[in-house]
């Protein structure tokens, strides 16, 4: 790897065959947002790309949970033409397109993970953080424009960037991005849910996060040996799954989350779910075979070696500095791995197990799992209440208890301190006013969000007689956390 440094922005650089590639990273991403202004990164992203003429050359920009980065592949002078457009334009940033482009976002619709990690990422950090991956957020409509320039102004410059190259810097490539220092980010917030614990959502299969150390090469393979072990079993014997995915999420030096989903049958959500669970306690109660570990270096050895993957390599070399994190090469990887033993392998995944929180379907009712020790695996609930605390109750609407049984036990709770609901079966939902991190405003109604993973919605079509709790609502919760209804969100 080579090193530059163009106009303040570090560039790293080798050779790999075909055509030159170019990634500009800036290190923000939806980590760095806040439930109130989710989005906004994704927004400035567009707002730049929308300033470019048609290329007839591959180009795009995407936004992760920590990284935002413009991406294009083609000849050297069109190369140097991307990146001063792309860097002039996150100085000269088109507001007047704001509205436009926050009606793309609403049409594009993706996310920062995919939808089980961001749900399971959700549950462990809350609406704040990593947690906001599993979130749209008030929508991008709704974005103060103060954000989007504060924004701007503390990531996108020379000293929060790195440039990526494929090749060797072409002659005359320039980067004419202000300069600043690189952006202190914020300790990431503590876990609100340490585990182990299930949960459900709504998501289209089972799922199991971990926390642990990303370069832990024991716990690497672990994973790779679990997610090998789900496709023999869930796939191959029972025919109850397709796909069996993995990721990893950095959190800090020495943390992160790793994240194993599976796609599901229609109608054997429960039966893959425990199939999960079932063979997650196995690994990390019963070291693997040599056999297990010597198929998972050798693919380890095939993918790492393999000269189409030095693009990848080089960002993530890249991304390592911007986040400066210690990055382990190939090669390394490679010598750390050869030296794993069976027991370090089942010792790292069963001290990871300690954080494990398994996620399943809304199809699934009930869930009846133990843990290495023969307890059983607790159930979460939002709240940690098990009653309503005291204050003004409100019930649905009388039609709705006539209609519905299940309505005559559902309340509602609006007092000095927070909102909380209880539902058909009995559980409590809600928190406290100093736990929102924003209110939808209806014309009659509100939708609290709050810290923890919860919502409670205050509207009529709910509860009757909401004007007292209304008022509660708009005295307690700051002005800038409140906002209208977006109006690019489908209401049929």
């Amino acid at each position: 790897m080579h090193h530059d440094l163009i106009d303040g922005v570090p560039v790293i650089w080798t050779e790999t065959p075909g055509p030159l590639e170019a990634t500009l990273m800036f290190g923000c991403g939806v980590q760095d947002e806040t439930f109130r202004t989710l989005g906004v990164t994704h927004l400035v992203e567009h707002l730049a790309m929308s300033t470019l003429p048609r290329l007839h050359f591959d180009h795009n920009a995407s936004v992760s949970l920590s990284i935002t980065d413009f991406t294009c592949t083609g000849r050297p002078e069109q190369i140097i033409d991307f990146l001063a457009r792309v860097c002039t334009a996150l100085t000269e940033l088109p507001l007047e397109r704001i509205e436009k482009e926050a009606g793309v976002l609403a049409a594009e619709g993706s996310g920062a993970a995919d939808p089980v990690t961001g749900e399971l990422l959700s549950i462990r950090y809350g609406t704040q953080g990593l947690g906001l991956a599993s979130f749209s957020g008030p929508g991008a409509d709704r974005i103060p424009l103060a954000a989007v320039r504060e924004t701007v102004a503390r990531h996108f410059h020379a000293g929060n960037a790195v440039l990526a190259l494929t090749g060797p810097p072409p002659q005359g490539l320039r980067l004419p991005l202000p300069p600043g220092p690189r952006t202190a980010r914020a300790p990431h917030p503590a876990p609100r849910r340490t585990g182990p614990s299930w949960h459900r959502a709504d998501v289209p299969g089972p799922g199991l996060l971990l926390s642990c150390d990303l370069d832990d090469q024991a716990m690497l393979l672990a994973t790779h040996v679990l997610c090998q072990r789900l496709t023999d079993t869930v796939r191959h014997e029972h025919g109850l799954s397709y796909d069996v995915g993995g990721s990893a999420v950095y959190v800090g030096p020495g943390r992160g989350e790793r994240s194993v989903q599976l796609d599901v049958r229609e109608g054997q959500e429960k039966r893959v779910a425990e199939l999960l669970w079932q063979e997650a306690l196995r690994l990390a109660e019963e070291e693997p075979t040599e056999a297990e570990l010597a198929e998972e270096r050798e693919a380890a050895r095939e993918f790492l070696t393999d000269p189409r993957t030095l693009d990848m390599e080089l960002c993530e070399r890249a991304a390592d500095l911007l986040l400066d994190e210690t990055h382990l090469d190939a090669e390394t990887k490679l010598a750390q791995q050869a030296e794993v033993t069976p027991a370090q392998v089942r010792e790292a995944f069963a001290a990871a197990m300690e954080t494990a929180l398994l996620l399943v379907p809304f199809q699934v009712q009930q869930l009846t799992l133990g843990l290495p020790d023969r307890s059983a695996l607790p159930a979460a609930d939002c709240s940690g209440r098990t009653a309503l605390p005291a204050g003004p109750q409100y019930r649905p609407p009388l039609l709705t208890r006539a209609r519905f049984g299940a309505a005559r036990k559902v309340r509602l709770v609006v007092n000095a301190d927070g909102a909380w609901w209880q539902d058909e079966e009995g559980q409590v939902h809600g928190f406290p006013y100093t736990e929102v991190v924003g209110v939808e405003v209806h014309d009659d109604g509100r939708v609290l969000h709050g810290l923890g993973n919860c919502f409670v919605a205050v509207t009529p079509e709910l509860f009757a007689g909401l004007g007292p709790a209304l008022a509660a609502i708009d005295a307690a919760v700051p002005e800038p956390l409140r906002y209208p209804l977006s109006a690019l969100r489908a209401t049929g």
